[in-house]
């Protein structure tokens, strides 16, 4: 049996929820701001259907400050590498000084780019490196199959729930359910992060091998917010 106690579970679960949501957020802001620069400036709210958010910004100006900058914004870049970072501090010992200190400069070039003279594409590509460190250094840096496996849950099922809702191709949708699948595998049963298995069922029949069907993308979001949930 495990010695990772439930609440030092959660940490682990959501610095890969928070890490993993500042990064796939800036490479879709990314793709999106070339969009919205290029084509339609209005582009930026089919980006907040998707998220089911209201329009509140008005300008795609204000909403990207706010979805890349703003602390507090709980969709924002800067929001999510905040609590990673809160969730790291708890785990120095697990996840090493190394990892810890990717997320404090991935923080510290976030705010160094709020003010760019460039692009904003060229000002946060050096962010994107910075989170891929950071990554290289949890695979290499943490020995622990089990803290390794509960952070990459967090990672992939974040990284699942956001390119369902964001609509990203099905075979990529697919690829990243087998990688949830993969990591939940090395979670032994009565530790924490044991997932729902009529849950993961759910998922297996929506996701298949063709990734979500259009029209059950809510019922895959459901069964994803429910996957560790026993009662």
């Amino acid at each position: 049996m495990s010695n990772i106690s439930k609440e030092h579970g959660d940490c682990l679960y959501w610095l890969g929820r928070y890490t993993e949501r500042a990064f796939t957020a800036l490479k879709s802001l990314e793709r999106l701001y070339d969009k919205v620069i290029d084509r339609d400036p209005e582009h930026y709210k089919k980006y907040l259907d998707c998220c089911g958010l209201p329009d509140v910004y008005g300008d795609h100006r204000k909403f990207f400050h706010s979805f890349i900058f703003d602390k507090e914004n709980p969709s924002s870049a800067a929001y999510s590498l905040e609590r990673a970072y809160d969730n790291g501090i708890v785990l120095r010992e697990e996840i090493s000084t190394d990892a810890l200190a990717y997320l404090q400069l991935a923080m510290d070039r976030l705010a160094s780019s709020e003010n760019a003279e460039q692009s904003l594409v060229v000002a946060l590509l050096p962010l994107q490196d910075i989170l891929y460190s950071f990554w290289g250094c949890i695979a290499d840096k943490v020995y622990d199959a089990e803290i390794g496996s509960i952070i990459a849950i967090g990672k992939y099922v974040e990284r699942l729930e956001m390119y369902i809702r964001l609509k990203y191709r099905p075979g990529m949708i697919e690829a990243e359910f087998g990688r949830l699948c993969a990591a939940l595998r090395g979670v032994p049963k009565n530790t924490p992060y044991r997932y729902n298995t009529a849950r993961l069922s759910e998922l297996v029949e929506i996701i298949g091998v063709d990734g979500v069907c259009t029209g059950k993308e809510d019922k895959a979001l459901s069964a994803i917010g429910k996957l560790f949930d026993y009662y």
